[in-house]
C-alpha cells in the first residue's frame, strides 16, 4: 500500500513538471482575449485541448497562478483529483463538471459563461466541454493530477 502511495505521489509531481514544460507563459500586463498565445495540451490531459498560463508557474510550490484552458466541443476529463484547490471560472461556452470517482454525466452540474466553482484538494471530480469551452483556473502551486483510474491518464497510454 505504501507503494501504492509513493507512486501516485511521484506521478503527480512529474505530472505538474511535465504540465509546465508545456503551457505557453503571457507576458506581464493587459492581456486582451485576442492576445492569448494558446500552447499545446501537456500530455497528461487528452489531445485536442490548448492552454496559456496567465500569470505565475503552475508547477512551483507555494506560488500563485492564473492559467486558462480551451476545450473543444465533447472534450472530456475522466475522474481525477489535485494536490491543492482548483478555483475555475467558465469565459465562455458550458463547462460541466460531477464529483466522484465514476465518469456519470447524469450527475454533473452545468456551468455557463461567468459561473465559478472551487475543487478542494483531493476532491474527485471529471469534467466536459458542450460547445468551445474556455475555463481559467487559478490557485496555488503546483498544479497536478492524479486519475482516479490510472489507465484514463493519456500520458500512461504512450
Amino acid at each position: 500500500m505504501r507503494a501504492i502511495v509513493v507512486l501516485c505521489a511521484m506521478i503527480a509531481v512529474l505530472s505538474a513538471f511535465s504540465f509546465a514544460d508545456e503551457m505557453k507563459m503571457m507576458p506581464k500586463g493587459v492581456i486582451n482575449p485576442s492576445s492569448v498565445e494558446w500552447g499545446a495540451c501537456p500530455p497528461n490531459l487528452p489531445a485536442g485541448c490548448k492552454v496559456a498560463v496567465m500569470e505565475g508557474d503552475p508547477s512551483k510550490a507555494g506560488e500563485e497562478y492564473t492559467m486558462r484552458a480551451w476545450w473543444p466541443d465533447g472534450y472530456k476529463i475522466m475522474p481525477h483529483f489535485h494536490p491543492t484547490t482548483e478555483n475555475v471560472t467558465v469565459i465562455s461556452g458550458t463547462f460541466h463538471v460531477g464529483m466522484g470517482d465514476k465518469f456519470d454525466d447524469s450527475n454533473a452540474q452545468a456551468m455557463a459563461a461567468g459561473s465559478f466553482a472551487s475543487m478542494p484538494a483531493t476532491m474527485h471530480h471529471y469534467a466536459w466541454a458542450e460547445g468551445e469551452t474556455v475555463v481559467q483556473v487559478n490557485g496555488i502551486g503546483p498544479f497536478a493530477m492524479t486519475y482516479v483510474n490510472p489507465a484514463d491518464d493519456p500520458s500512461m497510454k504512450k
